[in-house]
């Protein structure tokens, strides 16, 4: 593969990674369209290691915050496990520690609850996912399905919750919207925020709460598929090539997650709705035509 490809398509991904139009539905659609089917999922594996660069580079306070209350919830539960058996033993009242005690931590619990079904059906859906890959007709009806949600959350009243007012009911909701977005032509962005938005989430929050969720998401993928990388016929030529795109990415996307928190608050969802309609039509009118 080229330099000249390897970049296209690192700003296909920059772009529709974060702003609501769905990368892979975008992706699929690209390479069915301009010759670039031969290129394998060792690229696409990269491209979303870039995305996910740009998003520690936005919320880098935020995800390191999150590292170090979740490891806090990690002692604390390991703690209470032990204060269990001890107070048995010794037959004493157990003394247990709050693991839940401020809004980050439960930014984290709430951010595992989501990732709990977004790998579940990840895991089982993949060879669907995959299969759905390789056809116009499905990207085109799910950039058609994105096309309507961004209508939805364009016209959902204003959410008030923070992480302290956010349910683990919630966290389920939203996680499961993130695994059935995995679908090409679904925006994992747009499909979660309108999520958070139908749960009451305060829009700048769903907006967050979106971008950080994929990141245990996207880590979890890249470490799924680590064993076949490579079997696709990358060559040492092509490594090149994968990490510019990915670079490319990294800084596209750096600026779509800056764009998406105006566009979310100035309720601007519809432009994009109109073209996720026009590119969806446009790709269920190719598979019949091509």
């Amino acid at each position: 593969m080229g330099l000249f490809k390897a970049i296209i398509l690192g700003i296909v991904q920059g772009l529709t990674e974060f702003l609501p139009v769905s990368s892979s539905g975008h992706l699929t659609i690209c390479k069915q369209l301009i010759g670039m089917e031969d290129i394998g999922f060792s690229f696409d594996i990269i491209l979303h290691v870039g995305t996910l660069l740009a998003v520690f580079l936005v919320y880098w306070r935020d995800i390191g915050r999150l590292i170090v209350d979740g490891i806090g919830i990690i002692v604390d539960v390991c703690f209470n496990i032990k204060e269990f058996f001890v107070s048995k033993k010794m037959q004493d009242e157990p003394f247990y520690r709050k693991v839940v005690c401020n809004g980050y931590r439960k930014f984290a619990m709430l951010v595992i609850v989501s990732t709990i079904p977004t790998g579940i059906i990840g895991y089982f859906g993949k060879d669907l996912v995959e299969k759905a890959g390789t056809t116009l007709l499905v990207p085109g009806i799910c950039l058609i399905i994105t096309a309507t949600l961004l209508l939805i959350s364009d016209n959902l009243p204003d959410g008030k919750k923070k992480p302290k007012k956010t349910s683990y009911l919630n966290a389920l909701f939203i996680g499961t919207c993130q695994g059935i977005a995995t679908l090409p032509g679904l925006s994992r962005s747009g499909t979660t925020i309108t999520a958070g938005l139908l749960c009451g989430l305060k829009r700048e929050f769903a907006v967050k709460y979106s971008f950080i969720m994929s990141i245990p998401a996207i880590m979890g993928a890249a470490v799924l598929d680590i064993a076949d990388f490579g079997k696709d016929g990358m060559t040492s030529s092509d490594l090149g090539c994968y990490i510019a795109g990915a670079l490319v990415a990294a800084v596209v996307g750096y600026i779509c997650i800056k764009t998406m928190l105006v566009i979310v608050r100035n309720k601007k969802f519809k432009y994009f709705a109109y073209y996720c309609y026009l590119v969806g039509a446009i790709a269920v009118i190719g598979y019949f035509v091509k």
